[in-house]
């Protein structure tokens, strides 16, 4: 990505490419409208484009005369713009071709090719968004649940950043009058700065704990099916998916390899592991598809384990249970349809045990709550976590650890220019969350992640 530049007019396809309803080519800078008007034919011609409007007309190849495609056009002037600059949209006819040819022309008019985030990349430039705002567009983008949606909202609406920024300003104050302190021992008045600091970490150990739950709702729960064969596993993938995806039968060992799905649970992306039956056997394919069941096991963040309730529990139960030991684990007990002989209650006792029916639906709602309640540590959110991106969790930690450097430093009544130090990289690693320090690698890293058009 070049260094930045923001004098001159990018254009890009906006929406995904292939065939829909409409397909969008954009314009940003200083020449947006001036490569439009070369381009667009309004229907009257008499009417005069104006801001903020939609107007009716044709895409027109200059060179040739020829009608590209039937379109509407709206120019939005800045300031009041995403990026800040002058901005032209031309909503165009879905097709491929036709929104290869009108960016083509818009090309040959004057623009250049926008790269990845670059639109996103100029209103974080020109003021229009901080940094972590910018990164919850792509968040937007991304969500795949409506609890990853409100995250990034918010983070859009800035919620995270003045929070940041009201503890930033904590540290920055304590920081001004250390190093006041050093420069002007004799003239600088006492000032007691643990109380700041105190707040401050407080308010960055809340963050950091909001952000393994964002986590949560951005990235999603790993969660593998397991158990011995025929005790229900792919049914309970069905049940929890609300569609018939995995086969079933009453045939033992009928999964014979893992199959991958993503769930809602309320509001929590799973990403539902089904695997084999875990049994011993000389079956080279079954033996090919336990591997793969272990190493889901491995592999997950969240361990279903499912037992049938309808019959004892059986040795190859109990192996079963002992390939899960240390993992974060659900006990399922199913087919509660039927009378129950065995709870499995001294099967991985320290785990939660639930009784479902993957057959008629029995237990699943509570299961659901079960499995929020376990992801997110017991503590059910009563408002939508402000953090959920990992660099800025990665950030609020570095932050909290000097934090508690300068408190150490303070306690131990080491010099001021000692504790500047650790203050500093607190300020800065909290700065590089909305993007006061960020540095121009760290932005041509964020920014390359988005699609180009964004």
């Amino acid at each position: 990505m070049p260094r930045f530049c923001l004098d001159d007019t990018i254009a890009a396809l906006s929406t995904p490419p292939g065939v829909g309803g409409i397909g969008i080519v954009r314009l940003s800078g200083p020449d947006a409208l001036p490569v439009a008007r070369r381009l667009f034919v309004p229907a009257n011609r008499q009417v005069a484009l104006t801001p903020h409007t939609l107007t009716y007309g044709h895409i027109v190849d200059p060179s040739s005369g020829e009608r590209i495609d039937e379109v509407l056009l709206v120019w939005m002037a800045a300031p009041r713009t995403y990026t800040r600059q002058d901005v032209v949209e031309i909503d165009a006819h879905g097709g491929p071709t036709a929104t290869r040819a009108i960016l083509a022309l818009c090309l040959a008019a004057g623009a250049r090719p926008a790269l990845p985030g670059e639109f996103t990349l100029r209103a974080f430039l020109n003021g229009r968004l901080d940094l972590a705002q910018a990164e919850a567009v792509l968040d937007v983008v991304g969500a795949r649940t409506e609890g990853a949606l409100r995250v990034a909202v918010q983070q859009i609406d800035g919620r995270l950043s003045q929070r940041v920024r009201t503890v930033r300003q904590t540290l920055l104050e304590a920081l001004a009058y250390l190093e006041a302190s050093i420069d002007f021992e004799d003239d600088v008045e006492p000032r007691d700065i643990a109380p700041a600091l105190a707040d401050a970490s407080e308010t960055l150990r809340e963050l950091l704990r909001q952000a393994d739950q964002g986590m949560v709702y951005r990235e999603g729960v790993r969660t593998a099916i397991v158990g011995r064969p025929n005790v229900g596993k792919s049914s309970l993938l069905n049940a929890l998916l609300r569609a018939d995806r995995a086969i079933v039968t009453s045939i033992p060992g009928t999964t014979r390899d893992t199959l991958e799905e993503t769930c809602n649970v309320q509001g929590i992306p799973l990403l539902l592991v089904d695997t084999a039956g875990i049994v011993a056997t000389d079956d080279q394919i079954e033996r090919l598809g336990i591997e793969r069941s272990l190493r889901a096991v491995a592999q997950a963040d969240l361990v279903l384990l499912v037992f049938d309730g309808s019959a004892p529990a059986t040795a190859a139960d109990q192996q079963v249970a002992a390939k899960c030991a240390g993992k974060r684990c659900i006990v399922v007990v199913n087919k509660g349809d039927l009378p129950i002989v065995d709870e499995m209650a001294s099967l991985l006792p320290m785990s939660p045990h639930i009784t479902v029916s993957a057959l008629t639906g029995e237990g699943l709602p509570e299961l659901e709550a079960l499995l929020v309640d376990v992801i997110l540590g017991g503590e059910v959110a009563d408002q939508t976590p402000l953090a959920s991106n990992p660099r800025h969790r990665e950030a609020f930690r570095r932050a909290l650890e000097s934090v508690y450097e300068v408190q150490r430093a303070l306690y131990d009544g080491l010099s001021a220019d000692l504790q500047s130090i650790d203050l500093t990289e607190a300020v800065q690693a909290l700065g590089e969350v909305t993007g006061e320090t960020a540095s121009d690698v760290l932005l041509e890293t964020i920014f390359g992640q988005f699609c180009i058009g964004k």
